[in-house]
């Protein structure tokens, strides 16, 4: 997920012996523009200003034009807030509990159970909308779960003492403000394949395996991150063993909870393949993913409470959903993925993919950043697991799983107050413009990794340079790149991106550039907040070409900032962005020619056309914020809960058991296929286990008990195979043909019906056959059935739909049968015949003495055995 460098470019750094004096800085986050939920938010200090006291100060007529025109954007964002009383019968407690990989600070140990917490860079959109779960502008509490991330042990420099380095860790703490207050990109800085951060705050760190970590320590850090700006967080101690509360725990190799997700899963999930290999590595690295999304379902049991909404966070936790389902079956469960999700042809590809989309389905609602990812995560579950889909959602397990395209949003408001109201904003403004002066100013800031394009931008501004020789020394290109958060990146040795960066730079500068001039200038480097948005705001063109992406925030703060300038914004196709900001320039990275076109269509596009295109970007951005993005998700999943009514509770095991006990007449009635066997690809393979033919025959050896399989297979199947129980009574085709408890004779329900209706059905589903490849006729004796289960799963239900409509109007109308969809096939049967019919019959049968029914089915075909039951009294 790509995010900015709006953050300020570190977080307050504080020992425990520091943490009552630095508190407030460690709850005013560099993650996040949100104030703590407190009695200050509701201040005089947070109530919009009067347009005497936003002009106090300034220092020209511009100066106060300008101050006035961001007295609307101070003033407090104007939500549509979901709160629990819309929805009383969900009953919520208003209780939110997020789980995310890693908690938004990058934790450092110091011997003697000191904590340094520096706030993490990266996905700031994502811990924006934490920060606004926890405000005042929102009516839930928060609770946030999370990894603490590789902890660092902090050493302090040689030959000093303890109290020595932490004055000089203070020193570089209170030093940071002033270096933001400058803007200090050199004219021409020499490009380095190696990121430069010149704001690191503690250059005496290094992660060492074996970190032991006291009891005491632990405590003292989670208490610390009790009251923090985003809300409660609860730390996840990864490790081996498990974390007793009076023990030591060791954490070594702390990065391979990563590794799985990202190599694996993000690598995949971007359109990037592995080359083959034995496995070995991916079986290690799968047990720690597993290991991982256990140990957050424990923290998140420990403090859940029926009512409370969980929300899971992205790739690292996708089997979270089932495992929190199978230990609490009514929670309300949501999660959102913030990268793309591949199509089925790519998914396919990866060893554990029914693990993984089966993880995700624990969930009540499932959302994605663009229609197009939730498009391929339903063709998914189609193709993969088999299970029946729409663009609404995926029926799964016997629910409905909503699936939804929900796009985040940035919290645009504090955006435009930071970038348009700080002094050193401004000054960062003159400041490149003068370095800069009379030349068009095109920006780009990336994380520098493989799938943001960063390599596609510099060989497409090659070929603009080379089609339009005019612009050669009247445009710049300056481009930001950050260092990539992502493990499979970090350890890239094939790509070489930042080289291969560099050695572009080198080339472009060196063809059209000279002494005085470079027309590409790269900074692999973070910026401060002030530089970022002074960058955005002088820019005239801002260039994104990511060749896969989920979130991308910088092209919505680059709206915000060309509020004046109406720069255009040329923005890659493959974004996930691109389907919200919909009168961006949408280009193809890979056309480095159209990228060349449209950036000269850019640089040349009148005033009036720049201003309607931007406006409608700026109307966009300021109204779908990250508050919005926030209460559309809850309004969603609430509506999705609401809407499927009174849910079917789980079965408990234990009253039905002792109800069992205590019954003298029990009747069981099973259904064969996905009931008593899995559903498969070859109808013939659906062998029942030893362990369920044992325990069949245990039940009908029982004298009190009568047992029944109620399946649509025919007589031979059903011989075949529960022949070694005679104590079953059978009913094969749906309740065509009945073999009572120990007797061998089949009784025919439909001998004197007119069968003459076969053939013209089996002409039809010879036609379709013969259309569909992998489609089959099953021809039973009373019954015909046409399975597509081989086929397309879309192709199939689609011929599938076409023939039933044939049938209705021709065979139904003229014959007393019916048409039955089931799971991948078509079924042509006499009307009167059904499972109902046998069910009504056995309990008839059974009579007042009948104390207890255990009836058991898994598709729309077995609901007719339900009513059956309807005013039956027993236990």
């Amino acid at each position: 997920m790509a995010q900015s460098d709006a953050n300020p470019a570190t977080s307050p750094t504080s020992s425990a012996s520091e943490e009552t004096a630095r508190r407030p800085s460690l709850h005013w986050n560099a993650n996040s523009y949100f104030a703590p939920k407190s009695s200050s938010a509701t201040s005089a200090s947070s109530m919009p200003l009067s347009p005497s006291e936003v002009a106090k100060g300034a220092k020209t007529g511009k100066d106060i034009l300008r101050r006035l025109s961001l007295v609307d954007a101070e003033r407090p964002e104007v939500l549509d807030v979901v709160n629990t009383a819309s929805y009383p019968a969900l009953q919520l407690t208003g209780n939110i509990i997020s789980a995310t990989v890693c908690i938004p600070y990058k934790v450092g140990y110091r011997s003697g159970s000191d904590w340094d917490l520096v706030a993490r860079r990266g996905t700031s959109a994502l811990f924006d909308s934490f920060a606004y779960l926890s405000s005042a502008k929102s009516h839930w509490k928060h609770t946030l779960v999370g990894w603490t991330g590789e902890i660092e042990q902090v050493r302090e420099p040689a030959g000093s003492l303890e109290a020595t380095g932490k004055a000089l860790s203070s020193s570089l703490d209170s030093s940071h403000d002033s270096q933001a207050q400058t803007f200090s990109l050199p004219f021409n800085k020499p490009s380095t394949p190696a990121p430069v951060d010149r704001q690191a705050s503690r250059p005496f760190t290094s992660r060492i395996d074996g970190l032991c970590i006291s009891q005491k320590a632990r405590q003292k850090l989670e208490q610390r991150l009790e009251n923090d700006q985003n809300g409660r967080i609860l730390p996840v101690w990864l490790s081996d063993d498990d974390a007793e509360d009076d023990t030591d725990l060791i954490l070594r190799d702390q990065g391979r909870w990563r590794r799985y997700a990202e190599h694996e899963l993000y690598t995949l999930f971007h359109y990037k393949q592995h080359a083959p290999n034995d496995g070995r590595a991916e079986q290690k690295w799968w047990k720690d993913y597993v290991r991982m999304n256990q140990l957050f379902a424990e923290r998140i049991i420990d403090t859940y409470n029926p009512g409370d909404v969980i929300w899971v966070h992205d790739y690292h936790l996708m089997l979270l959903p089932s495992l929190l389902r199978q230990r609490l079956p009514q929670a309300y469960i949501g999660f959102f993925l913030h990268i793309p999700f591949p199509s089925s042809e790519l998914l396919r590809c990866l060893p554990r993919r029914k693990a993984i989309l089966e993880g995700c389905l624990g969930a009540t609602m499932v959302a994605f950043q663009s229609f197009g990812y939730s498009r391929h995560f339903t063709s998914c579950c189609t193709r993969i697991l088999g299970f029946d889909s729409s663009h609404a959602g995926v029926d799964a397990y016997g629910a409905h799983v909503a699936v939804d395209a929900l796009p985040i949003g940035i919290d645009a408001a504090t955006v435009q107050k930071a970038a348009f109201t700080d002094p050193i904003v401004d000054e960062n403004v003159e400041g490149i413009r003068r370095m800069y002066v009379g030349k068009r100013i095109i920006v780009g800031r990336d994380r520098l990794d493989s799938v943001r394009g960063v390599s596609q931008k510099m060989q497409a501004f090659e070929k603009f340079l080379e089609k339009y020789p005019h612009w050669r020394d009247q445009v710049v290109l300056v481009q930001v790149t950050s260092p990539t958060s992502v493990e499979e990146e970090k350890e890239d040795s094939h790509h070489h991106i930042g080289n291969k960066v560099s050695e572009l730079v080198s080339q472009i500068n060196g063809l059209y550039g000279s002494l005085s001039f470079s027309p590409v200038l790269h900074y692999p480097q973070y910026l401060s907040r002030q530089e970022y948005f002074a960058l955005l705001r002088v820019a005239d063109v801002g260039l994104i070409t990511s060749v896969r992406d989920g979130m991308n925030t910088t092209s919505h703060e680059y709206v915000i900032c060309q509020r004046d300038n109406h720069g255009p914004l040329i923005l890659s196709e493959f974004s996930g962005t691109a389907g919200s900001l919909s009168q961006a320039i949408h280009i193809n990275p890979w056309d480095l020619g159209g990228v060349a076109r449209e950036i000269n269509e850019a640089l040349t596009m009148s005033a009036a056309r720049k201003k309607v295109l931007h406006s409608k970007l700026y109307d966009h951005v300021k109204t779908h914020t990250v508050g919005t993005w926030v209460n559309t998700f809850l309004r969603r999943l609430f509506t999705n809960l609401a809407s499927q009514g009174e849910m079917t509770p789980v079965l408990d095991s234990a009253k039905m058991i002792s109800c069992y006990r205590t019954a003298r007449k029990r009747l069981f009635m099973f259904d064969y296929d996905g009931t008593l066997t899995p559903i498969v690809k070859d109808p013939q393979a659906a062998i029942p286990s030893d362990k369920v033919l044992r325990s069949l025959k245990t039940l009908a050896a029982d004298p009190n008990n009568v047992v029944w399989i109620i399946s649509g297979r025919d007589q031979q199947f059903l011989d075949e195979w529960m022949k070694s129980i005679p104590e079953l009574g059978l009913s094969a085709e749906h309740g065509s043909f009945v073999r009572r408890p120990r007797s061998e004779h089949w009784e025919n329900l439909t001998e004197t019906m007119d069968m003459s209706w076969q053939e013209k059905v089996m002409e039809v589903f010879q036609y379709y056959t013969e259309k569909t490849q992998g489609s089959v006729i099953e021809r039973k004796k009373v019954a015909l059935t046409w399975h597509y289960r081989r086929a397309d799963p879309e192709y199939g239900a689609f011929q599938a739909e076409s023939c039933r409509e044939h049938l209705v109007k021709t065979v139904e109308k003229e014959y007393d049968v019916e048409v039955m969809a089931g799971k991948a096939n078509l079924e042509v049967r006499p009307k009167f015949v059904n499972k109902g019919f046998i069910a009504t019959r056995l309990v008839n049968e059974c009579g007042s003495s009948l104390e207890f029914v255990l009836c058991c089915g898994d598709d729309f075909t077995d609901e007719g055995k339900y009513s059956a039951f309807r005013g039956l009294s027993c236990r």
